[in-house]
């Protein structure tokens, strides 16, 4: 146990295995609608990436890493969603800030990232990602890169057929 657990400042979560079932919820994009996580299983794959908080530094470079990538993400049939705890106005002042092209989730009620089995420490996400097919996770990254993100998905993908 680590001095922030001790302190109580965690919250453990088992993530979820390479095979389970994706969670089917409802959480808040970044202009406050709602979005159905079991919609955006149906087309293709998806990627679910976790983060700490919009506009820091390692959030903002993962998230450019997957903005520069976009092109080549999306010929490969993926749809990259990001998530942390941050609110919805935080959430869309990020992803115009950084011309952003996909979803960002606004999980301050934790939902997603519960439902994930995501780490929280000190009450933001821990930085994990998680790619889904056909409903079920295929590949997970529980120390996901920030500056290498898409790179490291891409490099999945191969070898995923």
């Amino acid at each position: 146990m680590g001095f922030l657990d001790w302190l109580g400042l965690t919250a453990a979560g088992e993530p979820l295995a390479v095979g389970a079932a994706a969670p089917e919820i409802t959480s808040r994009d970044e202009e406050g609608r709602e979005v159905r996580l079991a919609d955006l299983y149906r087309d293709g794959i998806t990627l679910v990436y976790f983060y700490p908080k919009a506009d820091t530094p390692g959030c903002t470079a993962q998230a450019c890493s997957l903005r520069d990538g976009f092109v080549e993400l999306q010929t490969r049939g993926v749809r990259v969603v990001g998530v942390s705890s941050d609110k919805p106005g935080a959430q869309l002042r990020f992803k115009q800030k950084y011309q952003l092209p996909f979803m960002l989730l606004a999980d301050y009620d934790r939902v997603v990232a519960g439902a994930f089995g995501v780490r929280l420490i000190l009450g933001m996400t821990h930085r994990q990602c998680f790619l889904i097919k056909d409903g079920r996770i295929v590949w997970r990254d529980l120390h996901a890169s920030t500056r290498e993100q898409a790179r490291d998905v891409l490099k999945i993908l191969e070898s995923l057929g």
